[in-house]
């Protein structure tokens, strides 16, 4: 059985740490998660391993991208087998700070987002890239890595990160992941365990609706009309659609008739499970 990554809980034992690679000239990556780690979360820090000669993990359930009528409370929390689980794709230190150690007493500090955090997301979750934003700088500073590695599946929260560290001069990069998806499509989550079978055997319609609608668009279909197809095949379904969008790849802007790559993107409720999609066209 392999070793569990040793785990550090304090900004000073991270920094202890990181320290000592430096010092043997070591390169560093930082994969930032929640725990509840799944294969996406696995393929991130082997990839992670291909960029650098070390790779931290962090495991933080972030308080302040919650709001009050959302699942901090219940968001899974599995520790041990997150362990077991790095331990067989060869992390080196998993970092797993308390509240308090990130935001301690006074703590007063935020940042606003603009650009590629418009719209979508905070649509309808306002309070949500302000609390990815401090947390993942926070990250950025006490881990002070070379690469820092954020999965395709949460698009959005990927091109407001590579906005923030550019913006902000971060002497680091950012390196994308391929979103890592179940046989019939569905991408995995740490939140598809809430699903119970019948949900989960209706789940993988937002994947399909948004793969038709992509090979409609590049067929010659105007994005408006096949994401309204989009939409309304995924109300069929049952789920409750928050929004089903058409963007500039890389600006996330709404198209308005202009060129550039485009990323569809969905999100929608299943019973009481809020399940999020992208793909590219």
């Amino acid at each position: 059985m392999a070793e569990k990554p040793q785990v550090a809980e304090t900004v000073a034992a991270l920094r202890q740490h990181v320290k000592a690679w430096r010092g043997a000239d070591e390169s560093v990556a930082l994969v930032p998660t929640m725990g509840a780690l799944h294969e996406g979360h696995m393929g991130l820090v082997e990839l992670a391993r291909s960029k650098a000669r070390r790779v931290v993990v962090s495991i933080f359930v972030n308080p302040t991208q919650f709001a009050p009528n959302e699942d901090f409370s219940r968001y899974p929390r599995t520790f041990e087998a997150d362990l077991a689980k790095l331990a067989e794709v060869e992390a080196d230190l998993v970092y797993a700070p308390s509240p308090a150690e990130m935001y301690p007493q006074g703590f007063s500090t935020g940042i606003v987002m603009t650009g590629p955090a418009q719209g979508l997301e905070s649509d309808f979750r306002p309070h949500f890239f302000s609390g990815v934003a401090i947390v993942v700088s926070k990250l950025f500073l006490q881990c002070l890595p070379d690469y820092a590695l954020f999965g395709e599946k949460d698009y959005q929260q990927l091109k407001v990160v590579t906005r923030m560290a550019r913006d902000l001069d971060l002497q680091l990069e950012i390196v994308p992941g391929p979103t890592a998806r179940e046989g019939d499509g569905l991408a995995l989550s740490s939140r598809n365990r809430y699903l119970n079978p019948q949900e989960r055997a209706t789940a993988p319609v937002i994947h399909r609706s948004l793969l038709a609608a992509a090979e409609a668009i590049r067929a010659g279909t105007a994005p408006d009309a096949a994401m309204a197809r989009a939409r309304a095949a995924i109300s069929e379904a049952g789920l409750k659609v928050d929004y089903v969008e058409a963007r500039h790849a890389e600006t996330l802007a709404p198209l308005n008739g202009a060129g550039g790559p485009i990323r569809l993107l969905a999100a929608a409720w299943l019973g009481t499970t809020r399940l999020i999609d992208n793909i590219g066209v």
